[in-house]
């Protein structure tokens, strides 16, 4: 990545003179802070970041943002399609994405706005391939939203007529919508027809909870409309809902008509039992899903804590599974979870006695022969006992238990405290492997998980920080469905979270992060020191380090015990060093957290905290 050099990081790493040569010891290039009001000219190369099987290449930029803050993010490369997404640090799941928002050609555009003051990291990326190329990345702040109008109605048989403009209501992502609010009886079923020769719509039904729109139900395209929607939609209870009339494109803007008319009779269910095997055909006389896709239904009767597998495989199209109990509430769906390519498998425990249904239909419309399988699977074993400062050796088979994502699964269990760090080691010379950590209560919750944090290889090191008094389990298991074979599991106690330690503003703290640290939520180490300050009162924070990559937080504690970040800077000084300029929002003891950017790395550092001039 290109990036400007910053001279002032010569006077800092003087701060630091027992390594006199700068150096990185992570692999990952580093992570840039992006601010509000930027543009970041950079490039993607061969020396950056690749993502899952080589699909795309990013590169990370961190930025700040408060609760509620709306933010706008534009990606222009002449050499690449676009593409950007935002994270939660240590998170896999993107919070927003966009690939062409900007319209007419392939640039990006993101349009996002903040849940919770704090860090996040932003996506930087190619659609696909490894290619790369230039490109200028702008982070611009857009003004607060305006009050959202009063809906109007819609009622069954009515076409409203209507235009989406610059000065209608906006979304979070900021897209412009149109509301119109419905009534509903429990079960009643509708049709949303969403028309449009200006732009691509969008129709989506939900309800308000305060000033909250919670979405329920949505459709883009058809089917068989073309680019017009058309949402087939059974009300959960009886009730107001609120109907939007939105555009793909959050520039999408012109004239509309949107028609309620009355849904489809339910698809009559065929009766199953478990431990059957269906040869069925879906073809274009079928009933339809909600979603307007051609579907089989299928009833079966189980009990509570059954735990049911239904399969679904089809050689001429991608199959999709819906389970619904007999209120019609969905409990669970899946497309690709079988174990060959594009066949849908869903693992399920029943959580009463009574019939369950499932639905059988492609993922888009589509017709053909498929096979359905509804077979009874045995309940987990329950986890062993494991001590601290074992180690076990063990195997994973088909025999073992066997979790939503269809790996294989050994389970132990252990008591620990509030605060107490524990780290669990896994290693196999078979598989890739792949820790996680949840309570031992009721279902499975992972709380945290790990896939090769040992770095070295393929093991696992999973460090987490107990966050309240209790039995835990540990799941050892590799990290795609296929593997099996021979593996060891330690675990450690590292016993509690180390104290803070004092700083006076004005001096310089020389200290070494080691594996004994803290752990933050990320499993990366860090160092704490408190300060005491007055009300605006301003700091200039410095963090040096040629042994890792510097992050800085400064932050207090919450009633409820959590760490409340108030500032943060990862690169704002050089490419690996930190720079945090911060004003005191109260008179009161706050800390400051000296850390790595990444989990696992260690050494030497250097932390200045003075007065601003």
């Amino acid at each position: 990545m290109r990036r400007q050099t910053i001279l002032a990081a010569v006077s800092a790493i003087a701060l630091f003179s027992a390594v006199p040569a700068l150096a990185q010891s992570t692999d990952a290039p580093p992570v840039a802070r992006l601010e509000v009001g930027t543009e970041v000219r950079g490039a993607l190369t061969a020396d950056d970041r690749v993502g899952a099987d080589d699909e795309y290449r990013y590169d990370v930029y961190r930025f700040q943002a408060a609760a509620g803050q709306r933010l706008d993010f534009t990606l222009r490369a002449e050499d690449f399609d676009a593409y950007l997404a935002i994270y939660e640090d240590g998170q896999d799941e993107a919070l927003a994405s966009d690939d062409d928002g900007l319209g007419g050609g392939t640039d990006s555009r993101l349009r996002f706005t903040a849940t919770r003051d704090g860090d996040y990291l932003l996506h930087a990326r190619t659609l696909s391939g490894l290619e790369g190329g230039d490109y200028t990345l702008t982070l611009t702040e857009r003004p607060p939203a305006a009050p959202a109008p009063e809906p109007g109605t819609i009622a069954l048989g009515q076409t409203r007529d209507g235009t989406l403009a610059d000065d209608d209501a906006e979304t979070d992502d900021g897209g412009h919508y149109d509301a119109y609010v419905f009534t509903a009886e429990a079960g009643q079923r509708f049709t949303f027809d969403l028309v449009s020769d200006a732009f691509d719509p969008v129709v989506r039904v939900g309800r308000m909870e305060g000033e909250v729109f919670t979405e329920l139900a949505m459709n883009d395209d058809g089917p068989d409309t073309e680019l017009n929607s058309r949402l087939i939609f059974t009300a959960p209870e009886a009730g107001t809902y609120v109907v939007r009339a939105t555009a793909l494109s959050d520039s999408g803007t012109g004239d509309y008509k949107l028609s309620l008319s009355e849904g489809p009779a339910p698809i009559a269910a065929t009766a199953i039992a478990i431990g059957d095997t269906v040869e069925g055909e879906l073809s274009e006389d079928d009933g339809r899903s909600a979603d307007g896709y051609a579907a089989d239904r299928y009833r079966f009767e189980g009990r509570e804590g059954q735990r049911v597998r239904i399969d679904m495989t089809a050689p001429d199209f991608d199959s999709y599974l819906e389970l619904f109990d007999d209120a019609e509430a969905s409990l669970a769906t899946d497309d690709d979870g079988g174990p060959e390519g594009l066949n849908a498998r869903i693992n399920f425990t029943l959580p009463r006695t009574g019939s369950y249904v499932i639905q059988a239909r492609g993922f888009s419309d589509a017709t053909g022969d498929y096979t359905l399988k509804v077979s009874e699977i045995e309940p987990d074993r329950p986890p062993q006992p494991l001590a601290f400062g074992a180690t076990v050796q063990g195997e994973i088979g088909e025999t073992d238990n066997e979790d939503g994502d269809g790996r294989h699964f050994e389970a132990y269990s252990f008591t620990a405290t509030e605060g107490q760090r524990i780290r669990a080691i896994m290693r196999s010379g078979d598989f890739d492997t792949y820790l996680q950590i949840g309570n031992a209560e009721g279902d499975f919750s992972m709380l945290a998980s790990d896939d090769d944090g040992l770095g070295e290889g393929t093991d696992s090191r999973l460090d987490f920080a107990i966050p309240e008094d209790g039995t835990y389990v540990v799941r050892a298991s590799p990290l795609g469905s296929e593997g099996e074979g021979l593996y060891s599991l330690e675990l450690i106690d590292r016993g509690p979270q180390p104290k803070p330690g004092s700083l006076l503003v004005g001096s310089t703290a020389r200290g070494t992060l080691t594996e004994t640290d803290a752990t933050a939520a990320d499993n990366s180490f860090y160092d704490a020191y408190r300060v005491t300050l007055k009300e605006d009162e301003e700091l200039v924070l410095t963090m040096v380090s040629n042994e890792f990559d510097s992050v800085v937080f400064i932050g207090r504690d919450q009633e409820d015990g959590e760490f409340e970040v108030l500032g943060s800077d990862d690169d704002s000084l050089s490419d690996t060093h930190a720079k945090l300029e911060w004003k005191a929002p109260a008179d009161g003891t706050y800390e400051i957290r000296a850390g790595s950017f990444a989990q696992g790395q260690t050494g030497s550092y250097a932390l200045t905290v003075e007065k601003k001039p």
